[in-house]
This record gives structure tokens, sequence and C-alpha cells, in this order.
């Protein structure tokens, strides 16, 4: 130990503490002194600021910082251990640490080094709150800087103690602004104890707005009509409590900005100045008649997911090392939300597939593009798909999910849904939804709008969550795409229409944070397509298994042939939840010729179109056997269909379906040499829930001459631009190598 220890000597039942003034530990923070070596340093009145820095570090790690006497200090790793990693990850808004360390491995730190020997028992809510040996009392030096590696999971809610100002909204002035959503325009308002009060516009410029309009939501600012605002602004009691900002545009959040605070019990005013005013740009996904450009992949929710960008006609995914929340923000601002709420690392919003373009991006904040950032180029050996960069956008409060809700589940995730409508008498009541034609696409747009997720299942029926008095079907007909982001963006009967009527028949649904995504190899598939002319003999349980062609049942059994297009197929799970068949081993179909269980009717579908998009031919596959064939390193397997065992696609796992079993082809007997459009949809009826349905198809170019076939430009269905995937279509039997 660092220092001298207080003894405490018993004698025959009398208690003699002898307390030396050496042993005595004094706190600079009260000029007390302490007979207990190991003291918590005085509590303070205000949060203590803590933060993570150095490098090389990812956003959850870094060399820990604390902010105390208007001065960052670090942290000394004597006695450190994992029980105060999670103090401190909990005060940065993570929900534990998974590791800490020690000798500077993030770079040496300057200045104070505020505590030494700290010991946490793991309950306290701040660091400040462990014993230590009192603030800047340590015989370290910035060689024994400690850290700390947190798990990459927010806290629910948290609110960073270091902001000052936890919440902005905009109030508008206009009575019919105040009824329309988003609020775009209004004056600046922050949450102030149980209130709301003002800024003062004095000095104010347009980085300012940038920043405001960037956490409300919005892309981009614009002028604001202040002459507008005046005559009513001068009629109006205002509380200022922040008196100056000074953002330089690139931040992320206002506290982030220089501030000037009023002083308690002060009473002056906005002398020479107004309320601040803004104005912002909505991003044309929250602009009527406009349609969003393109999506981020993987996310639950509107705004958030894993970043993929466009080179060469080919979507790519970006690696996480220097991942943060400027480089984050550009992203975000470029598909028309505000600024980054939190960037993500690890693969969080699932894996992509395919080329990774970007490494160790660092954009200042104010570049119009990703592109426009300093990036590195990267190697394979520099990157893998696990260590792929999402995002969480800021985006406009449109108060969706107060029109929709769900009730009589066994938890907060799930329940029979109930919209709010309006009578003729625009008289506002909840009503229920037809469980007629109900899907997951629908589930989806109900657990988006819940802000619950993904859908795990969307139910047509809900007789045992039977605990509401609401009884009447509001809604009937429902048809989403899956994109939509309410209900009532989606098709559906403008009369009620529902031969279900009863309250047990009403939709429902089950939401989950996870869910898996399937992806097929493509690559895979151009590699091991071949033809094989298969005896008729050697067919009886693939006709069984209506695997043929319908011109197979007119053959001359067992006599002839059948030409068959064999290839293998690979199907990763990318996502974040195993892929699981939806119906329970229970009401899996026995089918004796090939002695099989099949958990799912149909699992892939393989067609063959022309240059119409019309079939010439197909066939599919039931899932006989969901298993774990192999996996990523470090992932262990946890499905196998041998002696009738779970079925499933472990997150890390691939499927594979090898050339030479039954089903594993399409029958091209009836075609005509020509050029094709080979395609392989997987999940093709949504039966199980996926975070993302448009990578569930691969397309391939074919060309046939009547003895031999070639495939080319087999790319997953969502990896190609719009343009080239036209040009793909327009020209099926091309043999280039790429489309670009």
């Amino acid at each position: 130990p660092k220092y001298r220890d207080t003894y405490c000597i018993l004698t025959r039942g009398l208690l003699l503490v002898l307390l030396f003034p050496c042993c005595l530990t004094q706190t600079t923070a009260s000029n007390t002194t302490s007979a207990t070596p190991t003291s918590s340093p005085q509590p303070r009145t205000d949060r203590l600021k803590v933060r993570l820095t150095g490098f090389p570090r990812k956003h959850n790690e870094g060399r820990v910082e604390l902010f105390h006497k208007g001065e960052w200090g670090t942290i000394c790793d004597d006695d450190f251990s994992i029980v105060n990693a999670h103090v401190l990850c909990r005060q940065l808004g993570f929900v534990e640490a998974t590791g800490w360390t020690h000798s500077a491995k993030y770079g040496k730190g300057s200045g104070k080094i505020w505590l030494d020997n700290v010991l946490c028992s793991g309950s306290e809510k701040s660091i400040e709150q462990c014993k230590s040996r009192g603030w800047g009392n340590s015989d370290c030096t910035h060689d024994e800087d400690a850290g700390v590696v947190c798990k990459d999971e927010r806290i629910p809610g948290f609110v960073d103690s270091n902001n000052k100002i936890e919440e902005v909204r905009l109030q508008p002035v206009v009575v019919a602004a105040k009824k329309k959503l988003p609020i775009t325009e209004g004056v600046v308002e922050v949450k102030y104890k149980d209130g709301w009060a003002q800024v003062c516009d004095l000095g104010w410029t347009i980085k300012n707005t940038r920043v405001l309009c960037g956490m409300l939501g919005f892309p981009h600012e614009r002028k604001v009509n202040k002459n507008f605002y005046k005559l009513f602004l001068e009629r109006q009691k205002s509380y200022f409590h922040v008196h100056s900002v000074a953002c330089t545009g690139t931040e992320v959040h206002l506290a982030a900005c220089p501030l000037e605070f009023s002083k308690p019990n002060s009473t002056s005013t906005c002398v020479g100045g107004s309320p601040a005013v803004i104005s912002c740009m909505p991003g044309p996904l929250f602009m009527q008649n406009s349609k969003p450009l393109y999506e981020l992949k993987g996310g639950a929710r509107l705004g958030e997911g894993r970043v993929e960008v466009l080179k060469d006609s080919e979507w790519g995914t970006v690696c996480d090392d220097r991942w943060n929340l400027p480089s984050a923000s550009v992203v975000c601002r470029e598909l028309g939300f505000g600024s980054a709420k939190e960037a993500f690392t690890g693969a969080r919003m699932g894996q992509g597939m395919g080329p990774i373009y970007m490494n160790e991006v660092k954009c200042v904040g104010h570049e119009k593009s990703i592109w426009s950032c300093p990036f590195r180029n990267i190697t394979s050996e520099d990157c893998q798909h696990m260590e792929d960069a999402a995002v969480r956008c800021n985006i406009p409060y449109m108060g969706l999910e107060n029109k929709i809700r769900i009730t009589g589940g066994r938890t907060q995730n799930e329940g029979r849904v109930e919209v709010l409508s309006a009578d003729p008498n625009g008289t506002l009541s909840w009503g229920l939804i037809c469980g007629e034609g109900w899907s997951t696409k629908e589930a989806m747009v109900a657990c988006r709008q819940l802000g619950l997720g993904y859908a795990n299942q969307g139910l047509q029926e809900t007789w045992y969550w039977d605990s509401s008095n609401v009884t009447d079907m509001v809604m009937s007909g429902v048809k989403c795409t899956g994109s939509e982001l309410s209900l009532s963006q989606c098709q559906h009967h403008k009369t009620i229409s529902c031969q279900k009527a009863a309250a047990k028949f009403s939709a429902g649904v089950i939401c989950s944070e996870t869910v898996s995504d399937l992806v097929l190899n493509a690559s895979l598939v151009q590699q091991t397509v071949y033809i094989e002319d298969r005896p008729l003999h050697m067919l009886y349980c693939a006709a069984e298994e209506d695997c043929l062609s319908k011109s197979a049942a007119k053959a001359n059994w067992p006599y002839g042939h059948r030409r068959l297009l064999r290839f293998s197929s690979q199907i990763h799970n990318i996502g974040r939840a195993d892929f699981k068949p939806k119906a329970g081993r229970h009401s899996w179909v026995w089918h004796a010729c090939h002695a099989h269980y099949h958990s799912m009717d149909i699992f892939t579908h393989y067609d063959l179109l022309n240059a119409n998009g019309t079939k010439v031919a197909e066939g599919h596959k039931a899932s006989f056997c969901l298993e774990d064939t192999d996996c990523h390193e470090g992932v262990s397997k946890r499905y196998e269909c041998a002696n009738f065992g779970d079925q499933g696609i472990t997150v890390g796992c691939w499927d594979l379906y090898r050339h030479d079993i039954d089903c594993q082809w399409i029958d091209i007997t009836d075609v005509k040499p020509g050029n094709y459009i080979m395609q392989v949809v997987i999940n093709p009826n949504q039966e199980v829930a996926e975070s993302d349905f448009t990578n569930n198809a691969m397309k391939c170019n074919c060309k046939y001459d009547g003895h031999r076939i070639w495939l080319h430009n087999c790319h997953i269905g969502d990896a190609f631009s719009e343009e080239a995937e036209r040009r793909f279509e327009k020209y099926p039997g091309q043999l280039n190598n790429k489309i670009s």
C-alpha cells in the first residue's frame, strides 16, 4: 500500500484505537481529516463530469478523465478493478464494463491525477462516491493512468451528465403550426427545472441554428423572418436561462457549445435582444409527396442502421475504426435526418455483405458528404464485417406513437393493436384493426410506430389477449410495404369490411429489439452452377415434393430424364437474432420418402425469368433441414437436424445446401436457349421476421445455349444502385463481369 494503515488493537475486551497524525488522510475537496485511510471524496453539489479519451480507441473505451475544480485529470491504476470500471461505465451511460486497462494503454494524460487507490463496492452512482485517497492525493505518474472498456450498449433513457442542457424544443407562435408535425420553426426553448426557458439571441449566428436543427432531427437550417415574430415576442414575458451561445456548427448537441447561463436569483433580461427564433429544413422523408433517397440498413427504427455507401454502382459498408459522432452526423444529415445521437461500432446493426469501402473516417462535421471526409482505403486484413459502423440519427418529433397502442400482452412488447381514430363528429376514440390479411409487413410498421423495434410476429387472432374494453373495428384491409412510418400511411379500406368482426379476430403483434437477417452467398451460386440430365427413375422423391416442372407429370416414368440447373446455396444469418421456423416442432410435417421433417413449407424460391420478368421455369425448397453447417470463428453451432433436433441458423453461422442434394435445382427441361435472369429468394413469404427483406433475393445474368449454361453478375438484390439494377434487368444475357 502507498499509505500506512491505521492499527486497531484489541486487549482483553478493551477496544483501543490509536490514531497517529501521520496516518490521517486529507481530502483536498474539504480540507478535513479522516481517520479512515480509504475515504470517499466529499459529495459535490453538481454532477461530476467524466469522459473517455486517448488513442487508439473506440467511443466506448479509453483513458478515464474527471473534471474537478475546473481541470481535467486522470485516475491512477493502483487497486483499480472491474467493479470500478462498472461504476464509471454506468456513469457514462453504458450498461456495464467488459474490461479495464492499466499502464496508460490509451496514452498518458496530462495535468492532475485526481484519484488513486479507488475502491468501489459496485452500487455507487458516481466514481466520487467510492473510497479513495481523496482528491489530488496520489503518488502515481501518468504512466499509470487507468482506462475502461464499456459494453457498447446504452442505458435506456440515459442523458449525459456532462450536458447542462438536456432537452430543447421549438415553440411555434402560429396556432396552425402548433397542430402540424414536425415543427420546423419557432422560439428556441430549453428545459429548465420543471418548465421551459428561452435563449437570448444576442450574437446569435447561423452556426447555432445548424446545431439546434441537427438536434431536432433536421439536416439543414434556413433563415427566419424575425420581423414576423418581433411584435409577438415583445408582448410575451420571457425568462432567459441561456444568455450566450457560440457554436462552431460542427457540434452534435447544444451542450457541447460554449454557453453562458443566467446567474442564480438573477433578474437580468436579454437587454437589446429577444428570444432566439430558428427555422429548419426537413429532410425528404418528412416533406409531403417525397420519397426517401435510401435507408440505413438493419435498424429497428427510423433514422438508425448500418452505414452503407455507394461506389462504382455497388453498395458497401464503413469500418468502425475511429468512427465517432462528427462523422456519423455527416451521414445523418446527408440522409435527410438531423445530427447523430449515437455512433455505433462492432456491427451493432448487423453485419453487411460485399465490399468495405472506408476506414478511419475523420469528418469535422460540416462536410456535405462522407466522401468529402479524410479516410483510408482498406484491405481485407484491416477490417471485417464484424466491425461495420452504424448510426442513430436525431429525427423530428412526429407524435405517431401517440396514435397507436397495444393491450393485453404478457409483456410491453406484445398485445392487441389499437389505433386512435376520429368519428364523423371529430371525437377521438380507440379502435381495433381487422386481422384478415394482417402479416409480418403490417406488424413491422406497427412495431416501428410504437417505438418497439422489429415485428417478431403478426397475429390475426388475439382472443388470448382479451383484456381491453375496446371492441369496435376501425380499420380493415390494411396492406403495407413494410417501410411506412405509421399504419395510417398504409393502404386500407375506406369503409370497414371485416368478415370476422369479433374482437378476438383483431390484429396483434409481438415486437422485438432484435431479429435475424438472411443473405445468400451470391458468388458461390455462380461458382457451382452446372447442368445435369437426371434419369426419371432417380426423381420419384423429388416429384413427390413437387420439385419438378408440371410437364414432368406427363413424362413416361420411369423412362427418360429431366434437365436440371444445379447449384449450391450458402445462406448466412448476418442479423442480431437466430433464424428459427415460425412453426414449433409439434407441427412439422414428416416426409417419408426423404425421411426428414419440413419445418417450413417453402424456404426458398428458385426462378428463371425472361427479359420481361416472366417465369419460364421455377423450383422451390422446403426447409427440411435448417441447421448450422459452419460458423465464423468464435461462434458455436446451436442447431442440428439429426435426431429431431432444433432447427434454425445462429447469428454468425450459415446453412449450406450442396448442389448434389434433391430439389437443389431448377427444372429447365422445357426452357429454350436464350438469355435469362436466374433468381433465388429466401424466406419468400416472409413467414419469419427479418431486419431487412431487400437482401433476401439474389439475381444472376444467365445465358443458355441448349447444352451449356453461364451465370454472371450474381449479386444480392440491393447490392447495386437503382441505375445499375435497371441495366442488369434490361440486358439479362450480358457476360461482362460487372455492371458499371
